[in-house]
């Protein structure tokens, strides 16, 4: 029971950490809460559902064309709207209610072209089970395990071993600094939302996989645990996205398992409460030094 606790915990877990990836490389950047990202985890699955299961395309094409969609959708985001907002000077907060904005049109627009009900997504994965001891691992248990790891390990490459990394890392320190030095800095912060935006696309259609299923009630869930998972491992931090996800997963996991799965969605939310009382820097976040 304990090991297949763990496998379940694990997979929920690396879904949480891809989305809060995501959000976590917009946010050292721009320190904007990316309220779209919910929207945007859902957006993708609705797109291979109508690909893949309505129009009859092969899962891969489907997957593969759901998850650039997405991704230019958080791109144009930000080149049409949010640029416009940071050009005229205008507060963080103007450009987190945005977002906001872009999240409610995208999800109300999900539910005019397909109803309101849940849609089925037929499974796509068929490489049977693993066994180990009494637990079992399933074939799309085993996808969505390994393509998160794979996919979170790629973008710490990128963030931390490429010239495309060491520009988000010096617009995160100092924009006008790198705009002196030639950085473009809109053209890096669009860059970074594509990749936001398809990590949650991505980790959005490994869980429809999952459970075999998308419903637009799934913005607000995957938002709280996004947001739990960034506080919990530091706002910002990429490794804390990380490990908070995986935290999150195996907490509502065990709590689902050995208490009720009534509780196990306000985890996310006691967790929020108490890290910003007690350590609102997270696990591995690091205090900000305002310089004069």
């Amino acid at each position: 029971m304990l090991v297949q606790q763990i496998i379940n915990g694990l997979t929920v877990g690396t879904t949480y950490a891809l989305v809060a990836v995501g959000f976590s490389m917009v946010y050292s950047v721009l320190e904007l809460a990316n309220f779209a990202n919910g929207a945007f985890y859902v957006f993708a699955p609705y797109m291979v559902v109508l690909l893949y299961a309505s129009i009859g395309w092969g899962f891969v094409p489907a997957f593969l064309i759901a998850v650039l969609a997405t991704g230019i959708l958080g791109a144009l985001m930000d080149r049409f709207i949010l640029t416009t907002i940071r050009n005229h000077k205008a507060q963080t907060s103007s450009s987190m209610v945005a977002t906001l904005g872009v999240s409610t049109v995208i999800i109300n627009g999900l539910i005019a072209i397909f109803g309101s009900a849940t849609r089925s997504l037929p499974n796509a994965v068929n490489i049977g089970r693993i066994y180990i001891g009494e637990a079992i691992m399933t074939g799309n248990q085993l996808v969505i395990i390994a393509t998160s790891v794979v996919i979170m390990v790629v973008l710490s490459v990128i963030v931390y071993k490429t010239k495309l990394g060491s520009a988000m890392r010096s617009i995160a320190q100092n924009a006008v600094a790198s705009r002196m030095m030639g950085v473009n800095v809109n053209r890096i912060i669009t860059i970074t939302f594509f990749i936001g935006s398809v990590s949650a696309a991505i980790a959005g259609i490994l869980v429809a996989m999952y459970y075999g299923s998308v419903d637009t009630t799934l913005y607000t869930t995957v938002s709280v645990k996004t947001f739990a998972s960034a506080i919990l491992g530091g706002i910002g931090s990429i490794p804390g996205a990380m490990l908070g996800g995986l935290i999150i997963g195996m907490v509502e996991t065990f709590v689902a398992g050995y208490v009720t799965s009534a509780y196990k969605d306000m985890i996310a939310f006691i967790i929020i409460i108490a890290f910003l009382i007690f350590k609102p820097n997270g696990l591995l976040g690091h205090r900000k030094l305002n310089k004069v």
